[in-house]
């Protein structure tokens, strides 16, 4: 039997109207330090608030693939992104061409495996590892949080591969 390849196409809702609610992309980076396990955070490039990377569609590319190129773009984390995701949460865009736009952002597991000191938005972001519970803290969506405070990197050890 073949696996199918997940298709994830945006979600409208309100007719077709451009203001109607659009679907984002958006990577959980996170690593195991001496048992414990960390996320990567960034900044938000405009009010500086503490989120994970996440962004539209990309043609050709399913959820788990956008999010992983978001990761690479906004915070340059490379690693194994799994094709399951682990929840949506909900936030109204409130800066640039599309501020007031309501988003569902899809979230997808990332292993970080390295990090790279220069990337696409380098110096535009920061970027930090958080302990869950910190990370839980700093974001603002309570969708986010409650991902962030249930998320247990060994329920996908099967789907990480060897040695994860």
């Amino acid at each position: 039997m073949s696996h199918m390849k997940p298709i994830h196409v945006p979600v409208r809702l309100a007719g077709r109207s451009k203001r109607g609610l659009r679907t984002q992309f958006a990577a959980l980076c996170f690593r195991v330090e001496k048992g414990e396990t960390e996320v990567l955070l960034i900044s938000s490039r405009t009010r500086k608030r503490w989120i994970i990377p996440k962004g539209w569609p990309m043609d050709g590319l399913s959820g788990a693939q956008a999010a992983a190129q978001e990761a690479w773009e906004e915070a340059g984390a490379l690693g194994k992104s799994l094709p399951h995701s682990l929840g949506v949460y909900s936030y109204s865009k409130l800066s640039g061409p599309r501020k007031g736009l309501p988003c569902l952002v899809a979230v997808y597991p990332m292993q970080v495996t390295r990090l790279r000191r220069k990337y696409p938005e380098c110096k535009q972001r920061k970027r930090k590892w958080f302990s869950l519970k910190k990370a839980a803290a700093k974001v603002s969506e309570p969708e986010l949080r409650a991902i962030l405070a249930r998320f247990d990197p060994a329920q996908l050890t099967g789907l990480l591969g060897p040695g994860n």
